[in-house]
């Protein structure tokens, strides 16, 4: 919070303010932007969020939702303006440009003052105040302290602390990843206190699946699923074909990693999926083992200790030999990570 002051003076007077996150935003990504959205609406800001794509119905419960922009090549010239016409652009929940796809370049050259929020590791250097944190559970996590450090605790009401428990909650595994700190249980409490109804945006984002992602989710496990003993991990490979089969929607895969990570004995986990213009992967590990160092030296990605991202130009057949080639380079590590 050593640039709080500095944030201060430049939100003293109302000003035109946009929000952005991460390309196909989760919860933490549009909880922590709708959150500070309502935040400086209530301070007199006229702000505008937009998204670089779409995201899962199970997020459009969130308060300020449906002044959402998301962009598109449709709307491309009217992002552009808006970017460099506001006064203040905030990022949020990502680190690099890249995330942003097309808008990172219309960011970096808007001379708007630059604010990045978020909890990744190794940020690119292109922000004029930085309130990264990487011990933070979740960016939604940095919002709700940021508020409370400008001396605005009072305002975060109902709907904004619902979205920031959202991306709180979810970003920690509903508080049982490690990075469930004592801060994390005391805003909790906070949230509480002002009436945030827990077990509602609990099954809001959890209970809200399709009966296609369902049966989706038990042919992926069911006939998917590969597990490798002898390095202690699992992945799940998908095909751009098997996505359109189950008429898979955004959203859809998400947390599918996850199941794999489930298995016991299993300290490396991948989730990796033929998105036709590009494979994406999703790593996860528990213990020493770093998924972020494994997605950032193989997979041009990047992330947390323990949750990454990557992604490959390549075939998926390629993609997955590649994955399964590289395992043997970190057999002692991943023999010696697991979690007893």
């Amino acid at each position: 919070m050593h640039d709080i002051n500095a944030l201060k003076e430049l939100l003293q007077e109302p000003k035109d303010v946009m929000i952005t996150t991460h390309h196909k935003p989760d919860a933490d990504a549009l909880g922590s932007s709708l959150g500070l959205a309502g935040y400086l609406k209530k301070k007199g800001h006229r702000v505008t969020v937009i998204t670089p794509s779409d995201y899962p119905n199970f997020l459009n419960w969130m308060e300020g939702n449906d002044d959402v922009m998301v962009y598109s090549e449709k709307n491309d010239a009217l992002v552009q303006r808006i970017i460099k016409e506001s006064q203040v652009i905030f990022c949020l929940d990502f680190n690099s440009l890249s995330r942003i796809n097309e808008m990172g370049e219309y960011i970096r050259q808007a001379e708007g003052t630059k604010v990045l929020v978020d909890h990744h590791l190794q940020p690119e250097d292109f922000a004029d105040l930085d309130f990264a944190n990487t011990n933070a559970a979740a960016t939604a996590e940095i919002v709700y302290d940021l508020i409370k450090a400008m001396g605005d605790g009072d305002l975060i009401d109902t709907g904004i602390g619902e979205c920031l428990y959202a991306g709180i909650m979810t970003d920690t595994g509903s508080f049982r990843h490690p990075s469930t700190s004592k801060n994390v249980h005391l805003i909790i409490a906070d949230l509480l206190h002002i009436g945030v109804k827990t077990s509602d945006i609990h099954r809001l984002i959890y209970d809200s699946s399709s009966e296609l992602r369902l049966r989706f989710l038990g042919y992926a496990l069911k006939d998917k699923l590969v597990v490798l003993r002898e390095y202690n991990t699992a992945y799940i490979a998908i095909t751009a074909e098997e996505l359109k089969a189950y008429d898979s929607k955004t959203g859809d895969t998400e947390g599918l990693v996850n199941y794999a990570l489930s298995i016991e004995g299993i300290v490396f986990a991948a989730l990796i999926i033929d998105r036709t213009q590009a494979v994406k992967m999703s790593f996860r590990s528990v213990g020493d083992f770093s998924a972020n160092e494994f997605a950032r030296e193989h997979f041009n990605g990047g992330g947390h200790k323990n949750a990454a991202g990557g992604m490959s130009l390549d075939t998926l057949e390629n993609t997955v030999a590649k994955f399964e080639s590289l395992l043997p380079l970190y057999k002692d590590q991943l023999q010696q990570a697991i979690v007893k």
